[in-house]
């Protein structure tokens, strides 16, 4: 794998500079997956979740593109989230309710290997945070026991806005979180001091949600300037932009068109400038 097209997080595991998000994507999971595969994604997230997603889609697309693209499973980063019950459709819940929470992430795992059709993982995500501390570090050492059986590469958690609550996580966890995924957005004032920590930390942040919550930025007359100086779309200068700033965008595009120009926001180079404009709008 190439090192210009991926990062590497404090677990050493390396992540595509661009991730194809697989939530609300039903009975076309496999063929977008396949699709998003073949085309050059190399970075796959996915969740636990029946109610937005449909994992084993997921699966079925990575084993077709691996069979009929030549794709090794070794060539893709793949990560899947453990929601805790307040996310999860009590008709459709991957792990038992009444067990506890350590076992709920154990057999929310398993369920997350056969749907995917792998041995492991390389990132585990804590969909959201839990409703008090205890409950939080339960959970978290029980994903910890799984990265340290070797059956996941590194940790993470999504969904989580509280600067301190997220240190607080990093602070008393054996195994460190290596990766925050998050909504970029105005309302959190693009968590600043949170990319502020991973930036200490080198811990990689994700972001999703990045084109639908800023149609402003997309419009505004920085991007668009630039979008006509290199003879490409808005979306690629922003998506250029955020991995000049080390955080890597999740996109969700069902069209091949798009899916096509995601990738190819990867070979754009901003210079100091420009890169410095669109900073003034964030």
């Amino acid at each position: 794998m190439s090192h210009d097209t991926y990062f590497t997080s404090s677990c050493g595991c390396m992540m595509p500079r661009i991730i194809y998000g697989t939530a609300w994507k039903k009975d076309n999971t496999a063929a977008l997956v396949e699709q998003a595969i073949s085309l050059g994604f190399r970075g796959i997230d996915t969740a636990c979740q029946p109610k937005h997603y449909n994992e084993k889609g997921v699966g079925d697309g990575i084993v077709l593109a691996c069979r009929d693209h030549g794709i090794d499973r070794s060539e893709l980063y793949l990560q899947t989230k453990f929601t805790p019950l307040n996310g999860q459709d009590p008709e459709r819940l991957p792990y038992d309710a009444n067990a506890g929470l350590a076992e709920q992430v154990a057999q929310s795992f398993q369920t997350s290997l056969k749907n995917l059709q792998t041995t492991y993982l390389d990132g585990l995500i804590l969909h959201s945070p839990l409703a008090n501390p205890q409950q939080q570090q339960e959970v978290w050492q029980a994903m910890e026991q799984l990265y340290q059986q070797g059956h996941v590469k590194q940790l993470g958690i999504s969904n989580c806005y509280d600067p301190e609550q997220f240190e607080r996580l990093y602070q008393d966890a054996i195994i460190k979180p290596a990766v925050i995924q998050n909504r970029f957005y105005a309302e959190t004032q693009y968590d600043r001091a949170i990319r502020h920590f991973c930036q200490q930390h080198n811990i990689i942040y994700q972001s999703f949600w990045t084109l639908t919550a800023n149609p402003s930025v997309l419009t505004h007359a920085t991007l668009q300037t630039l979008a006509a100086k290199y003879q490409c779309s808005a979306a690629q200068i922003f998506f250029c932009y955020l991995n000049d700033v080390g955080i890597i965008p999740l996109t969700g595009t069902t069209s091949k068109i798009h899916m096509q120009d995601d990738l190819a926001s990867i070979e754009l180079e901003l210079t100091a400038d420009e890169y410095q404009a669109i900073e003034q709008l964030l």
